[in-house]
Order: C-alpha cells, then structure tokens, then sequence
C-alpha cells in the first residue's frame, strides 16, 4: 500500500497539507503560484482528497492547540467528502424515481426503492461499521466511470472558490439512474445486503481470517486513503492494492523528545508464521497505533523491553 499525505502546522506558521496533488493549494489562503508546470496545475479543479484535507486541516488548525492526539482521530475520522456533496441529493434523486426503479446498464429494470434511505441515512464515514457506505461506494465509483465532472454537478468548479465548487448532484442525468441501478443489481447479485457494515465486505485475509479495513477510495475523497479489490464471488473487496501503508502522527510536548504513533497496515513481516505477519494490520482495522520509543526514558518504559548482555566467552 502506499499514499501520501503530508500535514504541517506549527506554532506562527499557516497549516499546510498535500495530497499526491499540486503544491497550488497547499494552503488555500495563500496559494501557490509562479512555480513550473511540472509541479502541478493552478488555477483547475482539485480532487476531492485534496478538497477534503484542506476543509479538515483548516478546522484543526481554527481549533488551535494541535496535538498528535488530534492527528491521530483525523487519520481515522474517515470522513466521505464526496457523500457530503452527493449522499443527500442521490437520496432524493433516488426517492424520485418513478415506482422506485432505474434501467441498469444491461437494460434491466430494478427496484432501487430500498435503496433510497439507506443512503439517507449513512453518516458519510467509511468507518468498518458504517451502513450504507459500500452502497455508495460503489454507486459512486459507476457514476465517477461514466459522467464526466462538468455536468455531474449543478454548480460548476470556479478557481475563486476551490475548496467548495464544484457541487450540488446533477442527478438529471440518464447516468445517475444507471449507476445506481447497477449498484443495487451487483450488491444483491453478491449476495450483499445494501445496509451491511462496511468492514463485512472491505477486508484483508490473514491467517486464515478475516480483518475489516476501513477507509475509502481516492475518488470519494477518504484522508485515509483505501483501493481495493472488487471480488464479489468472494464477498466484496478481497485484497487491498494499496493506500494508507506507513502512517505516523508526529509532535512535541514541550520537551527534547517527539511525541511519535506509527503504524504499518500491512505488518512488518510478510512470514505468516511470524507474530508480526498481521499484529499491526489488526491495530489499523482496530483504529490503534503503536508507541514509537526514541528516548531512553520511553524505551525503558516499554513492556516489551528485553535486554540482552553480550560478552565474550
């Protein structure tokens, strides 16, 4: 797995924040510019992850008293930006469909009904425990595949407001009913209730079992950041390609030594028969990290410390 993102706030100097985007909005109230073409546009429309970060960045940072603490939750916080803008509107578009069906891409009619709040009702999180987020999921991946961005949306992209345009659902387009209707068809098709947990069909197989992963795709705008393998034979999303890999939320408390959480998804031994093949691959499904000990105090500290004298015989 593997997406960066990089987050920097500091006492006296503005937050800043990037994501695998152009250096243009890496703080959107002091943009970027007169800098190479090869480092990004300025001035075009940014992705949703990008969008998201600044939105969320900005808040912590009017919060003020930034603390690794706070990193941490942002990590997990899951937070859709993409059902923001469209959950509630695809809802409605849904709810209005004639006798609640829509004609699938086969030409197939289906009853998109239950659908429809189950989408109001999703609290736009890809936590492993939301219902109705792989509904939208993979609705959302269907309409992003056929509508391109420009008439997806009602309120079109403007370079003075960047973080907030484009928005509002066009779900007037012919596209919008198939994407949902092929969405509802491929779930039931799997076997996949449209209200289960996420984390019952996004999951990694380890040893035998399986762990929920929680997180979502680029295009949804997910901080943490998830691509999965669609198998629905299999249940849904079977493997992981890649995303969030090494995470770590990093500070000082006032003293010589950084305040460190890290993790690694996809575990430190590839072995399965190490302890280490899935230890922290279960701490990322469970939302926890790992202490990172860089002084002597914290390294003693640790209730795993083992301490081996070597001498000469």
């Amino acid at each position: 797995m593997r997406a960066a993102r990089c987050f920097v706030c500091r006492s006296r100097t503005p937050p800043s924040v990037n994501s695998n985007d152009s250096a243009w909005l890496s703080n959107a109230d002091r943009p970027l510019t007169g800098y190479e073409r090869i480092f990004g546009s300025v001035g075009t429309q940014r992705g949703l992850r990008t969008r998201g970060a600044i939105e969320d960045v900005a808040a912590m940072a009017e919060r003020g008293g930034l603390t690794v603490q706070d990193l941490q939750r942002q990590e997990f916080a899951n937070r859709v930006p993409a059902g923001g803008l469209a959950a509630a509107d695809a809802a409605k578009g849904c709810a209005a469909l004639p006798g609640g069906t829509a004609t699938g891409s086969d030409g197939t009619a289906v009853d998109v009904s239950a659908a429809c709040p189950v989408l109001a009702a999703w609290e736009r999180t890809m936590d492993t425990g939301s219902r109705g987020a792989l509904l939208f999921d993979r609705f959302w991946r269907k309409l992003t595949a056929t509508v391109p961005t420009a008439p997806r949306w009602r309120v079109p992209f403007s370079a003075a407001d960047p973080v907030h345009t484009p928005n509002t659902l066009n779900t007037a387009t012919p596209e919008f009913a198939t994407a949902l209707a092929d969405a509802v068809a491929e779930l039931r098709a799997a076997g996949i209730p449209l209200n289960s947990r996420l984390g019952e069909h996004q999951f990694v197989v380890r040893d035998g079992q399986r762990i929920p992963v929680p997180g979502g795709t680029e295009t949804l705008g997910v901080w943490n950041k998830i691509e999965p393998v669609w198998n629905a034979g299999q249940g849904g999303y079977t493997d992981v390609a890649f995303g969030s890999s090494h995470i770590q939320a990093v500070g000082w408390d006032g003293s010589h030594c950084p305040v460190a959480r890290t993790l690694l998804t996809y575990s430190q031994s590839s072995n399965p028969n190490s302890p280490h093949h899935s230890d922290q691959t279960r701490l990322f499904s469970a939302e926890k990290w790992v202490t990172a000990r860089f002084c002597e105090k914290d390294i003693l500290s640790s209730p795993a410390l083992e301490s081996v004298r070597v001498h000469e015989s």
